[in-house]
């Protein structure tokens, strides 16, 4: 199984399973990934350019990597050692032992504004993402037997996004909503290979920890942006997400991201910026859910800088730096996530 933080396969706090902000910094996004896995994707807002201020019309597109590596066992709002994990009890079921889940996002974004006033952002992300437990058996260290082992690696398709946006509520185009779907693009039935010697052979990898989540959600969002001064301007953006429908007895957990962004625009030759990014997520829900080591809450601060290359073509990167992470259950965290990627405006 995973945590809510290795759920980020799903779909969905990457990052914030990562975006820009015109394609909701879900992600997370995300880039890419579901909601209910807490420390899973990125909740980065890498781009609040397509919106607001820069609202002429045409086609940009974006290509974006994220790196989270998820190796670090945390339970409430501290760290936790695997041998301790592994005496955590549910209702006289063990506490699953997870070793680490290193995932490595690369996000196609495609954003058209047919005007000032109305646009549109595509999602397609690729998932590659490496998973190791020791399963519900283990002592911290060592599998135990018929725990539920294994290890795996997955590379596909996640789950599309596609957003819609309004910004014609004020002259200067600087308020705005969004409002989208996430759909089930993603595979949900990879299996991994046991590493349990009691039971070998072909096993389930986690709902969480699948490149899709199998299920259709709705995204609804909410954006402001402005200037503090000649050479600061600023954002803020509140996005929620919510799955429609479950798969196969599994529904992630309902979400929801708050993003403020500050940037110097003093400088031709860069634009340095700082973000604050929020990620609250609800528990999975299902037969096939971990319904106790999933969701939580994530606040990361997360400085970045944007340099322009050419008119067309500009390059950025962040670094997300946890302030305060709490988890349900016993889950897995990243130490930092890192983004980089490039855009290009036709």
């Amino acid at each position: 199984m995973a945590t809510p933080f290795s759920r980020l396969a799903r779909s969905g706090l990457l990052p914030l399973a990562a975006l820009s902000l015109s394609t909701l910094s879900l992600s997370l996004l995300f880039p890419q990934t579901a909601l209910a896995c807490a420390s899973c994707g990125c909740t980065l807002s890498s781009d609040w350019d397509n919106l607001g201020i820069s609202s002429s019309s045409g086609l940009k597109m974006d290509l974006r990597y994220d790196y989270l590596d998820q190796n670090q066992l945390r339970s409430g709002s501290g760290k936790i050692s695997p041998a301790a994990a592994s005496q955590i009890s549910h209702n006289g079921d063990p506490q699953e032992v997870e070793r680490y889940t290193r995932n490595n996002y690369l996000t196609l974004g495609l954003d058209y504004s047919f005007n000032p006033d109305w646009g549109i952002n595509l999602q397609l992300p690729y998932i590659m993402r490496s998973h190791s437990t020791l399963g519900t058996a283990s002592d911290g260290v060592t599998p135990g037997d018929g725990g539920g082992q294994y290890d795996s690696r997955t590379s596909s398709i996640g789950d599309i996004k596609l957003i819609g946006r309004y910004q014609g509520f004020t002259p200067e185009h600087n308020f705005g909503i969004l409002f989208g779907v996430k759909l089930p693009t993603g595979s949900h039935t990879d299996t991994a290979l046991s590493s349990d010697p009691t039971a070998p052979g072909q096993v389930a990898i986690d709902r969480g920890l699948q490149p899709g989540s199998g299920t259709t959600d709705a995204i609804l969002g909410i954006y402001y942006m402005d200037t503090l001064s000649q050479n600061l301007d600023y954002f803020a953006q509140g996005i929620v997400q919510k799955a429609l429908n479950s798969s196969d007895q599994y529904r992630p957990g309902d979400g929801a991201n708050l993003n403020l962004g500050l940037r110097y625009v003093g400088n031709s030759s860069f634009t340095p910026q700082i973000q604050l990014n929020v990620r609250r997520v609800l528990h999975d829900v299902g037969a096939n859910a971990d319904t106790i080591s999933t969701g939580g809450t994530l606040v990361y601060l997360s400085p970045g800088i944007n340099v322009p290359i050419s008119q067309q073509v500009s390059l950025y990167g962040f670094v997300q730096l946890p302030v305060y992470q709490k988890v349900n259950g016993a889950q897995l965290a990243p130490r930092y996530t890192a983004t980089i990627g490039a855009r290009y405006a036709f």
